[in-house]
């Protein structure tokens, strides 16, 4: 007798390839040692949260004595860390975003879901450039819409304008992309996000309900090269940001995140407002106390980009030492080469059997590649080197 729905018991046997990989290596980490295994699956920031982190969880120790010290507050988040977040928004969009533009979440998964609880209804369409970090389409069907990927340029993963245009249908609710991109590294170009919004205006014109631009920003701090990460809210009004603390915070488990709503779009407070409700109803009611009241101790601080970028430069001399095809990642922390051979399972494989962990390509909607996250100490990088020459000739 069945236990699951039919929906979950087909995500089960489709289940996310990176958690698949992240499973396998802890069973060679307990074969052959932890210090073995290079791990490239998991995109877990390994670098330690910045100094006003720590400062604040011992602040924080001192007030949990105090009465509600941890309780319910608006759904919305503290209202004081809601305008302190508003002010290092505006720093990062450069444009002034008002406190009630903002919905602190339970990171920004909790506010797609929450953003796409507030204005889908059932068949509603997203439209995702690929690669694109699997669990996207998992977040759309929880809301009865539908994911609908489209293939970048392959050459440097830069969006294909015209393939975007042609996939957009009258059931058509949204565009939704990531900048600096998981799993790619691409950031998009000012010239790129001009386009998209000008086609997105163009196809909203005249609908009874908006195209929104829905953006998803973690990264938005990790770009390499002096690469500029666009604003997207001067070029679109129906644009909505979401990102989280995860990885310029190092802190990832915290569940800490906010959404954005374009304080030029039309009917913003209404949006604003379904969000807030979306996020109560769907059980997140709030985002964690304890995380928020850090964040307002840590706000205006980061994680030590230079490292991420010395990480980049070593990966990348590892993968074009073995002779892979890639694309120079100017943002985030992966690289996403060509699999050797073009079966990325059987080469992931081969990589496994050096113990070295990678994702296939076709858990971001893109067979014929692979995802390494250089979230993970140049040493690991550079004890992978022999073999990811060794998987590589098998595959000549």
């Amino acid at each position: 007798m069945g236990v699951l729905s039919s929906q979950v018991q087909g995500y089960l046997e489709r289940s996310s390839w990176i958690r698949r990989m992240f499973e396998a290596g802890i069973e060679l980490k307990k074969k052959h040692g932890e210090a073995a295994v290079c791990d490239f699956s998991l995109g877990n920031p390994d670098l330690p949260p910045p100094v006003a982190v720590c400062q604040g969880l011992r602040d924080l120790a001192e007030e949990a004595g105090q009465p509600f010290a941890f309780g319910y507050m608006p759904n919305f988040g503290y209202p004081h860390v809601r305008q302190a977040l508003a002010k290092e928004v505006s720093r990062e969009q450069g444009l002034e975003v008002p406190p009630d533009c903002l919905v602190i979440t339970c990171g920004a998964a909790g506010a797609i879901n929450a953003f796409y609880r507030a204005v889908l209804e059932p068949g509603d369409e997203i439209i995702c450039p690929a690669p694109y970090f699997v669990e996207y389409g998992f977040y759309v069907e929880n809301h009865g819409g539908v994911l609908k990927p489209v293939a970048s340029h392959p050459a440097d993963f830069s969006l294909d304008l015209a393939a975007l245009e042609a996939s957009i249908t009258p059931k058509t609710r949204a565009v939704l992309i990531n900048s600096p991109n998981n799993p790619t590294g691409r950031v998009y170009t000012k010239e790129e996000l001009a386009g998209l919004a000008a086609l997105l205006k163009k196809h909203s014109a005249g609908r009874p309900r908006p195209i929104f631009l829905l953006a998803d920003e973690p990264y938005r701090f990790l770009a390499f090269d002096g690469a500029e990460v666009p604003s997207l809210l001067p070029l679109y009004e129906y644009t909505v940001v979401v990102s989280s603390f995860s990885k310029n915070l190092s802190l990832a488990g915290a569940r800490v995140g906010y959404a954005l709503v374009n304080p030029v779009m039309p009917g913003r407070e209404e949006l604003v407002s379904g969000i807030i409700l979306a996020n109560r109803i769907l059980g997140f009611v709030n985002a964690p106390a304890l995380a928020q009241k850090l964040l307002l101790k840590a706000l205006g601080s980061q994680v030590d980009v230079d490292i991420y970028r010395k990480r980049r430069d070593c990966m990348a001399d590892v993968l074009r030492d073995a002779g892979y095809e890639f694309a120079m990642p100017k943002g985030a922390f992966y690289f996403f080469p060509q699999a050797p051979g073009g079966d990325d399972v059987a080469f992931c494989q081969a990589l496994a059997d050096e113990l070295i962990l990678a994702v296939p390509g076709r858990g971001f909607g893109t067979p014929g590649y692979f995802r390494l996250a250089f979230c993970i100490g140049e040493e690991v990088i550079e004890r992978a080197r022999p073999g990811f020459k060794k998987a590589r000739e098998r595959f000549r």
